[in-house]
C-alpha cells in the first residue's frame, strides 16, 4: 500500500445560484448551492451539507474497516452528523459539530468491543482529524435481537421473560 494518496475534485459554476463538483473517483456530479439561508437554492447540496456528509460516510467507512479488520459484525450503524453555524466577528463559521452513530448489535456481550472499536473510529477518521473545529462524540448502542418469525417456535424463557410455570 502507498504511504500517499492523492483525491482531486473540481467546481464550478453552472448556472446564477448552482455549481457542480465533479470527482475522478466517481462517475457522477454532485448539484450544489449556497443553503437557502445564504441565497442559495433549496434542494441541493451545500458545502456545509457535503462537509458534514464527508465527516459521517468517513466515520462509518472507518469503523466498518475496524470491524472487518477485529472480526466483529453488528447489525446495523446509522451516523448523524449535526454543525451548528454562526456568525462571528470576521463572518460565519462552524461552531460545534456532534457525531451521533448509532450502532446495533445482536448480543449484549459485544457491548464492551463495539464501544472501543467505536471510540477508535472517531480518533481515526481522517476527515475528523482535518478539522480544527470542536467535534461532540454521543455514540450509542443498542442491542436488537432477532426477530422470530410466526413459524418458529420459542421455548419457555428464550423470550427473556422468567417462566413463572405457566
Amino acid at each position: 500500500m502507498q504511504n500517499q494518496h492523492l483525491y482531486r475534485v473540481m467546481a464550478w459554476w453552472s448556472a446564477a445560484k448552482t455549481g457542480l463538483a465533479k470527482s475522478e473517483s466517481a462517475p457522477n456530479v454532485i448539484h450544489f448551492a449556497a443553503p437557502p439561508q445564504f441565497g442559495g437554492l433549496e434542494g441541493r447540496w451545500s458545502p456545509e451539507d457535503l462537509l458534514l456528509s464527508a465527516l459521517a460516510a468517513c466515520f462509518t467507512t472507518t469503523f466498518r474497516a475496524l470491524a472487518e479488520h477485529s472480526n466483529f459484525s453488528y447489525t446495523d450503524l446509522a451516523v448523524q452528523v449535526d454543525g451548528t453555524v454562526r456568525k462571528v466577528e470576521s463572518g460565519y463559521m462552524f461552531e460545534r459539530i456532534t457525531i451521533r452513530p448509532r450502532l446495533t448489535l445482536s448480543h449484549q456481550e459485544e457491548h464492551l468491543q463495539a464501544d472501543g472499536l467505536l471510540n477508535r473510529a472517531k480518533q481515526l477518521c481522517l476527515i475528523s482529524r482535518a478539522l480544527a473545529i470542536p467535534q461532540a462524540f454521543e455514540p450509542t448502542v443498542e442491542i436488537k435481537r432477532p426477530r422470530v418469525e410466526a413459524n418458529q417456535a420459542v421455548l419457555p424463557g428464550e423470550d427473556g421473560l422468567a417462566n413463572h410455570g405457566e
